[in-house]
């Protein structure tokens, strides 16, 4: 006798198979991009053909995996932490989460580490600093220090300006004035990593929960739309580490 499948398993099933399929649909261009260039324009065959598809197939199961997890425990738990800290209705101890958080989530985020140990090895090869292990993995650290700082500071400002209920677009404006006046008074060397720091911070690690805290306080606040005042709190993060970076550059 075959017993019938209970209905969570069925569900996490289907669910699956279908992130499965929207993940491949998802790499798709950029395999036909690859494959175009490899064969039309360059005109040569895929180098370890077997290797790439492997590797394709690896990507398109970690990419399901890892949007599974977003929906089934990061975004959850963000929204159900900035639900409590709202119905708690201790301002501080939220500010104190929301910098804790985005300073947590981008220290340890993977593309702010290997931008920096990048931006280390070629400040060494410039000399800009000393030519020694100690030297880049000092700089390193600091600069992803400063970032992390700048990112749980934007977290902050973001969550203030939920509670307060400040436009977006002025807050926005005001921050972006910054980096044109930090461009202006910066080291050269620095601007280009200052601005890439600000695209590596919201990426995998980060966003997620940064997102969730938004939606999950905006939806907590009365008055408040998850809409209109949820997001926006990305931007924040991809602001101030232009401002931070910029002016560790010229500390140091």
């Amino acid at each position: 006798m075959w017993l019938k499948p209970r209905p969570v398993a069925y569900i996490w099933h289907n669910r699956f198979l279908r992130q499965l399929f929207s993940s491949m649909l998802d790499l798709v261009p950029v395999v036909a991009v690859i494959l175009f260039f490899q064969i039309l324009v360059i005109q040569q065959p895929i180098p370890e053909a077997g290797r790439f598809v492997s590797g394709m197939l690896l990507v398109v199961l970690g990419l399901t995996f890892f949007v599974q997890g977003l929906n089934l425990g990061l975004f959850p738990l963000g929204e159900s932490m900035a639900h409590a800290f709202a119905r708690k209705g201790s301002v501080l101890w939220l500010l104190v989460f929301a910098f804790a958080l985005g300073f947590g989530t981008t220290v340890a985020e993977p593309a702010l580490i290997a931008v920096a140990d990048e931006a280390a090895r070629i400040a060494e090869e410039g000399g800009a600093i000393a030519a020694s292990d100690e030297s880049r993995k000092s700089y390193a650290l600091g600069l992803r220090i400063a970032v992390a700082l700048s990112v749980g500071f934007a977290v902050v400002i973001g969550v203030i300006r939920i509670v307060r209920g400040w436009p977006l677009p002025y807050v926005i404006i005001a921050g972006y004035i910054g980096v044109v006046i930090m461009t202006a008074f910066a080291p050269r060397e620095i601007i280009g990593i200052a601005y890439d720091s600000g695209g590596v911070t919201t990426s995998t690690i980060t966003v997620p929960l940064v997102t969730a805290l938004g939606v999950g306080l905006s939806s907590s606040i009365r008055g408040r739309n998850p809409m209109i005042d949820g997001f926006g709190l990305i931007a924040f993060a991809s602001l101030m580490p232009m401002i931070f970076v910029m002016g560790y550059g010229m500390i140091l």
